[in-house]
């Protein structure tokens, strides 16, 4: 007899057999009561055995195979399926009849509505669940939308919608040019969220918001920030230009083609969208002087190299305006199922807030101000009720807003620059403060 080859699937030691050389025993395969998955199949018809082969019974002989090495483990040894050896979420091993389940999943459900897929306010309400989702107790689920303007659009009239991003000039332009009513006391928010900054991104031969005037300019679909914000800094900017609203990807392609002599983007800073654009693209971004048509809802931004290095010039500053965010939800009366929800939801948020800082967040988390107000729109009573908790907690937050409140609205138009500036002013207001002997 020819010695087995060392190698584990040379076939020439084991001559094939043919069906009927085979015996009864030899044309089943080894099995556990645990383990059915080799099997040569043995049928019984009219009392005759029948095994199913496959071309000259290679099947049956790589079943062989296994078998001589099943045969050969030490007593010990176990051969676990792979489904058993890994461990299945308890939330889908719990079963029981179909209300119950229902019941279960929708009972502590909040929908928060981010943006376009690509943007920051996606990214948020991603990080929203990531962070806060906690079984059948709470669960985030983050929806994908046209965008902050027509977001709030979704939480007036869209069924399970709890919780918005969106902007405080959206709210602004609902309720003096749309005239929404009842506005003030229907949407009402929970924090404000980072400010967002208008990209606006051209070839190289337009040097300024000017150079736009009469050319088509994409403002991205219809209901996003940049076709709402984009539209009123233009207006106040008093550039006409040929307004387009198409996807963002697509008007990529039409600028770099000449299509397009530029695309507007009303987004949080950094985006892969516009770093991922290669270095000599012939593309840049402008420039957009800051005045005091837009001192009302906008504030001064920059975009710098670190952030942009195929797009702005190495060590230089590219000024812009940005608009702050708001996470915005709708006043349910009290003791309503939907109140209850987002009652929850706001509490766990307050509760966590230290992990959104966890450095595989998104940076634009950090620049989050508790407390910070947003002119013109209420704060929830229970996020208030929560930061009332929170700055009792830690005294430093009330200690910071006291700070602020004797600054004036010219906070909200500071660089970060300045705002660190002021950081560091705050820390020695607060050491003189603490340094006055108590009456």
């Amino acid at each position: 007899m020819r010695n087995p080859s060392s190698n584990p699937f040379d076939l020439s030691a084991y001559p094939l057999k043919s069906a009927r050389e085979l015996s009864v025993s030899e044309r089943h395969s080894v099995e556990s009561d645990d383990e059915r998955h080799l099997r040569c199949a043995v049928k019984r018809g009219h009392g005759r055995p029948q095994s199913h082969t496959v071309k000259g019974g290679a099947a049956c002989v790589a079943v062989g195979i296994l078998a001589n090495i099943l045969v050969g483990m030490t007593p010990g040894t176990e051969l676990v399926s792979s489904a058993h050896a890994q461990a299945v979420p308890k939330s889908l091993e719990q079963g029981g009849a179909d209300a119950e389940l229902r019941q279960r999943r929708n009972a502590w459900t909040v929908g928060v509505v981010g943006g376009i897929l690509s943007g920051t306010y996606m990214t948020f309400a991603d990080e929203l669940a990531q962070v806060l989702n906690d079984g059948d107790n709470l669960r985030i689920i983050p929806m994908v939308s046209n965008g902050a303007a027509s977001n709030l659009d979704d939480l007036l009239y869209l069924r399970g919608v709890d919780v918005v991003m969106t902007q405080s000039d959206v709210f602004e332009y609902f309720r003096t040019q749309r005239k929404t009513p009842n506005l003030e006391n229907r949407i009402h928010y929970i924090i404000r969220l980072p400010v967002s900054e208008m990209h606006v991104l051209a070839g190289t031969d337009i040097k300024s918001i000017e150079d736009l005037r009469g050319k088509k300019v994409n403002f991205g679909p219809a209901g996003s920030a940049s076709s709402l914000t984009g539209t009123i800094v233009f207006q106040r900017l008093g550039v006409r230009v040929e307004q387009v609203m198409m996807d963002n990807a697509t008007a990529l392609q039409k600028l770099k083609s000449g299509e397009l002599a530029a695309l507007l983007r009303i987004i949080g800073k950094p985006i892969n969208f516009l770093e991922q654009i290669p270095a000599n693209s012939g593309l840049h971004l402008l420039p957009i002087p800051f005045s005091k048509t837009f001192t009302d809802h906008y504030t001064l931004a920059e975009f710098t190299s670190q952030e942009y290095p195929t797009l702005v010039p190495q060590g230089e500053t590219i000024d812009t305006i940005a608009v702050p965010a708001v996470l915005a939800v709708f006043n349910w009366p009290k003791d309503t199922d939907r109140y209850r929800r987002v009652q929850k939801f706001t509490e766990a948020l307050f509760m966590n807030w230290d992990k959104f800082s966890e450095p595989q967040r998104h940076p634009k988390w950090r620049d989050v101000n508790l407390a910070a107000t947003v002119p013109g729109w209420t704060r929830w009573g229970f996020a208030a009720e929560m930061l009332r908790r929170t700055q009792q907690k830690d005294p430093r937050i009330s200690e910071l807003w006291s700070f602020l409140n004797h600054q004036g609205n010219a906070v909200m138009n500071l660089t970060q620059e300045q705002r660190e500036a002021l950081f560091h002013e705050f820390l020695k207001w607060q050491k003189q403060h603490n340094s006055v002997p108590r009456q």
